[in-house]
Parts: C-alpha cells; structure tokens; sequence
C-alpha cells in the first residue's frame, strides 16, 4: 500500500463534521477490499467487519474521518461572506489563508481582515476576532448568491507538501491518518490469524459532539474497544511532557479512563513485534473518542493508540508516515494476539 497517495486522496476530501456525506462511499469502497460486510449507518458511520476464527468476541476500532472548518452564516451587500467555525480553531491563524466554500458548486476564496498598518495600537493586541473575519471571492454578491447560501461548508484549500524525514503536511490529517493506519491494519490482517471478529469504524463528527463513537460503539456493543487519534507532536514551543515526537511511533495512551491490564498488552505487544511506539500519559479525558466508547452501555474496554500531529486544527498539519505505518502494524499485531475472554480484561 502506498500510504502516501492514500494521505493525499484523505487531505483532499472535503468532510467538516455534520457534513460527512461527500466522503462517506470513497471510505465505503476502501474497506469493502478487506472486510467481509460494509455498511454506513444512518448517522454516517463507515463499519467494516472483519470476520475472525474464534467464537463471538468483539473489537472495534474508531478513527473518525470528519474535519474541522467553517459554515457560511450570511453574505453581505458586497460579496463578502461571513462565517463561524465548526470544531475547535485558533483565529490567530485564518487571516490570508485559502479556503473552499462548498456551495452548489465549489468556490474557492481568501479570508481578509483589517490590514495591519490600519490597525490602532489596542487592536494590534488583540488576537482577531473571528466575527469580524470575512472570505473574498471576488464575486459580486448577485453572482455568489447563485452558489453559495447561508450553511455551507468551507474547507481549508488542500496543499499536499512532502517534507524531508517521511514527512508530509496538509489539512485534515486530523483524523486522516489515523484512518490510512486504519486501513494500513486491515490489509496487516488480510494476512494474519485472528479469533475476533473486528469492527472498523470510520465515525462522524468528533469534532463538535463524538456522536458518531456514540452510537457505533452503543450499536456494536463490542468486547474491547482501540481507539485510533492524533496527539500533540513535539515542536520547540510545546511542553515535552504533552507531547510526542513525529517518526519516533505511535503513542500508546496511559491514564485513568484507559485500560490498565489491556494497555500494557498493546505496549509488549509493541516490543514484542519490535514496533516503534511511545508512551501518551493522558491525565483527564483524553479528548478523544475514548471518552465516550468506555462508558458505553456497561463499559468498554478502551486502549488509546496517537498518531503523533504537529500544528494542529491547521491547514498544515504534519505527520509522518512511518508512525502511520506502525500504528496500523501495532493494532494488527494486538487484535491478532488477543486470546482471553473479554471478560478477563480488568
């Protein structure tokens, strides 16, 4: 598999969470070369089964596929369109970036704001305000009408760059290529054993609401759950206990909500198969889909594998495809050695 030109395909689909449609049969016709049944829910939930040899246990394993942007909320007397954020993005980064509204058909746009030789010294200070934000299409307002309306979505304008180290960037590798690992794990399993039967899903909108993990995992009711995401990837303004090092593995996650006995077979299983991997501490939550899969019905068992991201909910987010490729090796490698009764994991 060419997990480059898979990234590229994944970073140049446009799915911001609650409009997931447009990516949904491209990911649908994915999985159906490795898993024996494919169906996307009524939510948008892609759920692959992969049948195994053993007798009725369960593993499921997420990686959500929307992405942060924009939904236009009007267009004024000038052609300008204004807009708020869908997820979680810094407005310090937005001004001068190239965007795509995904209207009835796709218009591409710069966002402007006041220049900075016009700013007074107190706004000067102050991080932009996103609601003084505007996209420029140079369209008329008459002629933009025809194609854009109030809720469309906008992307950030996909730029694929190739850095040196196996290095790559470009937006929406959050959660991208924690589902490339994904797809990385199940052509791994065409190969292998394995009692389990495996559920891979693709989810919807983690982004704003983790209701796509919600529903999966209440649907599936599943044995143990692996959880597939993005971290923090170290830069040289980041905290090194919060983060991890790109091209060093994936990290497996340790904390609370993780499970304790199933996290330590994900991390020999890593040394035993001799597969790069670090070590997340993950204190609180998680911010992932974590949080909610583990307390789903009576309680899943969850481990945590991340993709170590830096720059992230960006246009520029990078990776590196070796983590990429380990990850999906790592959650092979543990689906295939999983031998207990769920019933034993504590």
């Amino acid at each position: 598999m060419n997990i480059r030109d898979l990234l590229k395909d994944f970073s140049f689909k446009d799915a911001v969470s609650g409009n997931e449609r447009n990516m949904a049969e491209f990911i649908a016709g994915l999985f159906g070369k490795y898993c024996d049944k494919v169906e996307i829910d009524r939510f948008g939930n892609i759920i692959g089964c992969k049948k195994g040899q053993g007798q009725g246990k369960k593993i499921l394993v997420t990686s959500h596929y929307d992405e942060i942007g924009f939904i236009v909320t009007s267009i004024d007397e000038k052609g300008f369109i204004r807009f708020s954020s869908v997820g979680g993005i810094d407005t310090k980064i937005l001004p001068s970036m190239e965007v795509i509204i995904h209207g009835r058909k796709k218009i591409s746009g710069v966002i402007g704001a006041k220049p900075p030789h016009l700013l007074d010294a107190e706004e000067a200070k102050k991080v932009p305000d996103m609601n003084k934000l505007y996209i420029d299409t140079g369209m008329c307002p008459e002629e933009l009408k025809k194609y854009v309306s109030v809720g469309d979505f906008i992307t950030f304008k996909p730029v694929f760059f190739e850095l040196k180290s196996d290095q790559v960037s470009s937006k929406s590798f959050d959660d991208r290529c924690s589902l490339a690992a994904m797809i990385v794990a199940m052509e791994e399993l065409v190969m292998m054993l394995h009692k389990s039967d495996v559920y891979f899903v693709a989810t919807v909108q983690e982004e704003i609401s983790m209701i796509g993990a919600i529903t999966a995992s209440y649907n599936i009711e599943p044995d143990i759950a692996v959880v597939l995401d993005v971290c923090g990837g170290e830069t040289p303004d980041a905290p090194k206990e919060r983060v991890s090092a790109c091209g060093k593995g994936p990290a497996i996650g340790k904390g609370p909500i993780l499970n304790k006995k199933l996290t330590a077979r994900l991390i020999e299983t890593a040394k035993m198969e001799n597969i790069p991997h670090q070590v997340s501490i993950e204190p609180g939550s998680t911010g992932t889909e974590a949080r909610v899969t583990q307390v789903s019905r009576c309680g899943i068992p969850t481990v945590l594998i991340s993709i170590p991201l830096k720059y992230m909910h960006t246009a520029v987010e990078t990776i590196s495809i070796n983590d990429v490729r380990n990850c999906g090796k790592l959650v092979a490698r543990f689906v295939s050695a999983i031998e207990k009764q769920p019933g034993e994991e504590g």
